[in-house]
């Protein structure tokens, strides 16, 4: 892959990124908490005209498919997908705690990435480093924040916790995990582009026509209707 559009919508951080090969050639990042639909085309369109490239010079594009905010994610995954079918080119879905984890690449500790979801519920992924490589250590899944934490606790390694959610959440870390919680700088917990590129590194293309979001859950408004056609059952 040699020039690559990168998306991320996930969170309320918005991100897009241009890399040729591995030299990023220009990004966009706001954490500013507005309409990603709005916000996206110029951004990408910003990002484009910063490197003086067109998007039929692309070789393709990488999307953080989820999970995440169910609009975001269906955003940026729409969007990535309406280019590439456009414009003829491949699309790589990535996840989204990946991306996250690829922060905490320097670590040695176990990497929880991690969402907030609502409820004491949380999108988290566990994933280790390895002479700057990022193993998944555990499938991405919807859980009991308290729960997954207990667990780490357990198992007796330091944990590197990174999430845009950080300072909800950062009370039952300490709590849970003590003196095995390590805390990263501010920056450390939002999805660069730079995460969505590496992620996206030796993945196979996607099928556009049958490529979705990875919600991890139901939409909240399709479980209620699910859970009142159950009570009406």
């Amino acid at each position: 892959m040699t020039k690559l559009l990168t998306i991320d919508t996930s969170t309320y951080v918005l991100s897009v990124g241009l890399y040729e090969n591995a030299q990023v050639l220009a990004e966009y990042v706001s954490t500013k908490k507005e309409n990603h639909s709005v916000r996206l085309m110029p951004a990408v369109r910003s990002v484009m005209e910063d490197a003086g490239m067109s998007p039929a010079e692309l070789d393709g594009i990488a999307v953080a498919a989820g999970p995440g905010s169910y609009t975001g994610v269906r955003i940026g995954v729409t969007t990535a997908k309406s280019m590439a079918w456009a414009l003829e080119k491949p699309l790589y879905g990535v996840s989204s705690l990946e991306a996250l984890a690829y922060n905490g690449l320097w670590s040695s500790a176990r990497i929880l990435s991690f969402f907030d979801a609502r409820r004491g519920q949380a999108f988290a992924g566990i994933y280790e480093s390895e002479d700057g490589v990022l193993h998944q250590a555990e499938a991405d899944s919807m859980v009991m924040l308290e729960d997954l934490l207990t667990r780490l606790a357990e198992q007796g390694r330091p944990v590197l916790a990174l999430s845009p959610d950080l300072d909800k959440h950062r009370e039952l870390l300490q709590q849970k995990l003590g003196s095995l919680f390590i805390d990263a700088p501010g920056p450390l917990h939002t999805v660069r582009p730079a995460g969505v590129w590496a992620a996206s590194s030796g993945k196979t293309a996607e099928d556009l026509h049958t490529f979705v979001p990875q919600y991890l859950r139901l939409a909240e408004a399709e479980a209620n209707w699910q859970r009142k056609q159950n009570e009406h059952g």
